[in-house]
């Protein structure tokens, strides 16, 4: 009698008084007199299945790519066709899929890509940057050839004009969240540090894995970076600007004084308030004078979390990886040891990603 008072299967019907009250017993009598035994029997003693936990990956492709560009030779495909990049990036996501496979991690999974160069970023700001030198020439032809390599392995490649890869990161991150499913962001991006949350009883948790540290970001990590919690992150990076991304911030205010102003005062509008109480000071002077400049920066560096989603995350559920479509795209493109490799089920040519230490309430890894 105890353990069914235990069991929460059944708690919202049970009398409050306890499991050794006359009126528990009185109430028991009653359910086992109303079913015959056989009922009886497999209506309590029947256990319920276990739901396994949702658990999406999103991996920011983008990232591989140049990642795969910078680190590996020139190389064509027997057409004459630049693949180096392709190479590279087919041997990460090899060695990825390979590993998350081993943790028995992900129970769904996407790469996610940036359309073009050009997003509603430039339509705000025309500078956003614009100091980034074009694509190498040959890398431009390889694009399309990555995105097919996505294919082959069987996994959906998600990209949308006018969208950053991380805008669509965050929506899908958050959409996932709120159905509880855990997320991982495989990425070390600062800026998709945003949305790193530990989750609740109904919203799952969304951390990072840096595959090139072996390291998992959670919130921790992200305030042993930044001094404050994920959802000042773009407070802090408002102040401080990015040049990789043009975005200004406040000239002469560097990643410690940005920190310090978010921790002082909370939140960027109370720090940039906070310049008019200030002794005279070059800090002062310069939160005064680029106060627009810092509010527009907080503009650029917010993720758009509520983005249409072109495909739903259902689609992303993990299957295998057949190997037909993998064989034939490297057959194509000339990559012959990979393809021994998968002849011989010898696995990626990488080392292995240690995805050690997740937390231990991410599901399944």
């Amino acid at each position: 009698m105890a353990a069914l008072w235990q069991c929460k299967r059944f708690r919202h019907i049970l009398p409050s008084s306890g499991p050794n009250s006359p009126h528990f017993r009185h109430f028991l009598g009653h359910i086992f007199h109303s079913l015959s035994p056989p009922q009886a029997c497999d209506s309590l003693l029947t256990p319920l299945p276990m739901a396994q936990q949702q658990h999406l990956y999103l991996v920011d492709g983008s990232a591989y790519i140049f990642r795969a560009y910078h680190r590996l030779p020139p190389l064509t495909n027997p057409e004459g066709t630049p693949v180096g990049a392709v190479y590279g990036y087919t041997t990460m996501l090899w060695k990825l899929a390979e590993d998350l496979d081993a943790a028995d991690g992900p129970t769904h999974l996407a790469v996610i890509l940036d359309a073009s160069s050009h997003s509603f970023r430039n339509d705000i700001y025309p500078e956003y940057k614009a100091n980034r030198p074009p694509a190498p020439e040959d890398l431009v032809p390889q694009f399309p050839l990555i995105r097919d390599a996505t294919r082959a392995f069987s996994l959906e490649c998600i990209e949308e004009l006018g969208l950053e890869a991380d805008d669509l990161i965050a929506s899908y991150a958050r959409a996932a969240a709120a159905r509880n499913w855990d997320v991982t962001i495989v990425s070390s991006d600062k800026d998709l540090m945003q949305l790193v949350d530990e989750g609740s009883d109904t919203s799952g948790r969304i951390d990072m894995l840096d595959t090139m540290k072996n390291q998992r970001i959670s919130i921790p990590e992200v305030e042993d970076k930044f001094g404050v919690a994920p959802e000042l992150v773009g407070d802090v990076l408002a102040l401080m600007g990015d040049t990789a991304d043009n975005i200004p911030g406040i000239y002469g205010v560097g990643p410690k004084t940005a920190t310090k102003l978010i921790q002082e005062h909370g939140n960027l509008t109370a720090a940039l308030d906070s310049a008019v109480d200030m002794k005279k000071s070059k800090l002062k002077e310069r939160l005064l004078e680029h106060r627009d400049d810092a509010e527009l920066s907080r503009i650029l560096v917010t993720l758009k979390e509520d983005c249409e989603l072109p495909v739903s995350i259902d689609e992303f559920k993990l299957d295998g990886v057949p190997k037909e479509p993998l064989a034939a795209f490297l057959q194509k493109h000339g990559f012959t040891s990979l393809l021994r490799r998968l002849d011989s089920g010898t696995g990626s040519p990488e080392r292995t990603t240690n995805l050690d230490p997740a937390k231990p309430t991410t599901a399944g890894v």
